[in-house]
């Protein structure tokens, strides 16, 4: 497998030919970089005015490998080759390097540039990716990606403190600038001053390990080979070009506001990002966003970008983006509900109570039914995410997650009803599935004997991550050493837990019958909920076709619709015209050109047209049986510029499009 990394932009805010004029005292040996052992310039070509100069260059490594792995390969260094390109007119350097030695088993292949900070042309940008194909190696081509992608990691910080160490060793010497290259002054070296002239004046990059990388991306701290394997993915490389902060992410954005990540952390993250930004047809989410999914797949990237597209479409399905402009708690939820906000924990999380054991969970399902509840429950994760983010910018770091405090006590048996935990299940099924890597923390205070049961239940949905976050006190465990005090400030610590704060969460209670929903009530929620969607629902009588036509104008488009029957069974059928479709009369079946059952098959779809029709019907054989979802994804090639008529004559029928 091929892997791949890409780096964020390193931006210097010094001149361009300040940051070349360090980058020159590289060659042809750097002290900084012990396994750089030696360079030799192979060929140089300057163009007439001075502006461009090409260089190539042969760099011997000294690779930090066992010695058995050595023998057994023959060499002692490993050699590349490097081609520079600098024009100085236009202020760029671009870099490319791929191995010499062993590169019929081997390929690695390195792409490098610096360039003008496009919104400061007094700060220069730089970037870089990289990749590795281990073809064979004598049986150790494990450990051969293990060794490089641990050297590689560990060179990207040191690359970075190399060039500040040059900058910083300039300014001692009292050059603080470097004039612009201009054609009166193209036989002048790049930086005038003799003592920075070495060996070898010209460019070059120096790769730091067996991964010819010019070692200059971005700090971060080295990590365990293993892991690092793990997280290149096989990606198609990026090209590099000077990018603004819109398109692209900045190291020092990184760090300030998603926190401290490995350079490969980092690549995950770039290169998710990229792809969204590429194939998604929607609101981008946020960068903290996709670091969670990331996070949450151990920064599998192919793993993190599949369940980051099904929470983008159940998010779009279920306008969550939406949720707190839309979403109004009922008054039973205000009374009965015993959770809320309450501060902040030590670490700046923001810090959500939950007083469960007080909490009339029968009543709160009976009275709201699974829908509302897990509708309050998302409400309350949206508001997490936007006080994280508020937060952040409050303690200057990164804050990602929050410290949850569920309160057990007065949990019973009476918490443990079916419909209840089943509710409960969902629920946490839902949050796993969209909301990774939110919780921080969770302290589970004055758990009774009824609380293994419970967990029993419940920690097999939850993530084994999570799961660890978990911190569990029988009794009055909590206010002793190790207790609240050592993850809550004691000002905050609720009055219900012996604290001096007041906490305005409810204190819950019985929920009366009398907001018990009717059994009416309880049949018709599915179709309240779908109406309060993107879905469209319509009733039709039978004889009475209903159609929905959407008009899709991007050929590349892939169309996908839901079906749910709420009553009865349906069939359908999918044609293809040249024309556009004629409205369907209402007093006949067979103005519509429903046929058999046979005629739903996909194969239908295979003669491109510009109108697709589908047409629903009742099965009057079994009309009691219960139909459930029926999605269609088709080839985008063949539904170019298509509309979609469904057509239905099933008086119980709703459709819902997507």
């Amino acid at each position: 497998m091929v892997q791949k990394y890409q780096s964020p932009v390193r931006v210097y805010k010094h001149p361009f030919e300040l940051v070349m004029a360090a980058y020159e005292r590289r060659f042809p040996t750097c002290h900084l970089i012990p396994m750089f052992v030696a360079s030799d310039v192979v060929n140089e070509e300057t163009s007439e005015d001075g502006s461009t100069q090409k260089i190539e260059r042969r760099c011997a490594l000294d690779v930090d490998a066992p010695r058995l792995l050595k023998r057994i390969a023959g060499v002692d260094y490993v050699y590349f080759i490097q081609k520079n390109t600098l024009n100085r007119k236009e202020r760029t350097l671009h870099i490319e390097s791929h191995n010499e030695t062993f590169s019929n088993r081997v390929v690695v292949h390195e792409t490098c540039c610096y360039s003008v900070h496009p919104e400061n042309e007094d700060w220069t940008c730089f970037e870089q990716t990289a990749s590795l194909d281990i073809k064979s190696f004598f049986g150790f081509e494990s450990t051969v990606e293990k060794i490089a992608m641990k050297q590689y990691a560990s060179s990207i910080k040191k690359g970075k403190e190399i060039i500040e160490y040059y900058l910083k060793e300039l300014d001692d010497e009292g050059l603080t600038h470097v004039p612009r290259w201009s054609p009166s002054s193209h036989s002048l070296p790049l930086s005038s001053p003799t003592s920075l002239s070495t060996n070898q004046p010209e460019l070059g990059i120096v790769p730091a390990d067996s991964v010819p990388l010019s070692a200059d991306a971005r700090d971060g701290p080295s990590q365990d080979a293993k892991q690092d394997s793990n997280l290149l993915q096989n990606d198609s490389l990026a090209e590099i070009l000077p990018g603004t902060p819109e398109d692209k992410l900045d190291a020092d954005y990184i760090k300030r506001y998603l926190g401290d990540l490995t350079p490969l952390q980092e690549s995950c993250l770039i290169r998710l990002r990229k792809w969204l930004q590429e194939t998604h047809k929607g609101k981008i989410p946020k960068d903290e966003h996709i670091l969670r999914f990331l996070r949450a797949r151990d920064f599998n990237m192919d793993k993190a970008r599949e369940i980051l597209c099904q929470s983008l479409t159940w998010r779009k399905q279920h306008q969550v983006d939406y949720l707190l402009e839309t979403w109004s708690s009922p008054q039973v939820l205000q009374d009965y509900y015993t959770g809320g906000w309450h501060h902040h924990d030590k670490d700046g999380r923001p810090l959500y109570i939950l007083r469960l054991g007080q909490m009339d969970t029968k009543g709160l399902v009976r009275a709201l039914g699974e829908e509302s509840l897990l509708r309050h429950v998302l409400s309350i994760n949206e508001e997490g995410l936007r006080r994280c983010e508020e937060n952040t910018k409050v303690f200057g770091r990164p804050i990602s997650c929050w410290t949850c405090l569920v309160d057990l006590e007065g949990l019973n048996m009476r918490h443990l009803w079916r419909p209840g935990v089943k509710a409960l299940l969902r629920i946490i099924e839902v949050v796993e599935a969209n909301y990774p890597e939110t919780l921080g923390r969770l302290l589970i205070l004055r758990a009774p004997r009824v609380f293994p049961v419970l967990w029993t239940l419940v920690s097999p949905f939850i993530d084994e991550n999570t799961r660890k976050k978990f911190l569990i006190y029988a009794g009055n465990d909590y206010q002793g050493a190790g207790g609240l005090v050592d993850y809550i400030d004691k000002e905050i610590i609720p009055d219900f837990l012996g604290g001096e704060c007041m906490c305005e969460v409810p204190e819950g209670g019985l929920v009366p019958k009398s907001m018990y929903r009717t059994a009416e009530e309880v049949e018709n929620e599915d179709i309240r909920l779908w109406t309060e969607m993107i879905y469209q629902s319509a009733s039709i009588f039978k004889g009475a076709p209903h159609e929905i036509v959407i008009e899709i104008i991007d050929a590349s488009s892939v169309i996908t619709w839901d079906f749910d029957v709420c009553k009865g069974d349906i069939v359908f059928n999918i044609y293809h015209s040249k024309r556009a479709p004629q409205v369907p009369r209402k007093d006949t079946l067979g103005a519509h050109g429903i046929t058999s059952q046979e005629a739903t098959t996909c194969s239908s779809l295979t003669s491109p047209g510009r109108w697709v029709r589908i047409t629903a019907w009742s099965s009057l054989r079994s009309p009691a049986r219960r139909a459930r979802v029926c999605r269609l994804v088709y080839d985008r090639e063949l539904l170019m510029s298509s509309w979609i008529i469904v057509t239905s004559t099933d008086p119980h029928f709703c459709l819902f499009v997507l």
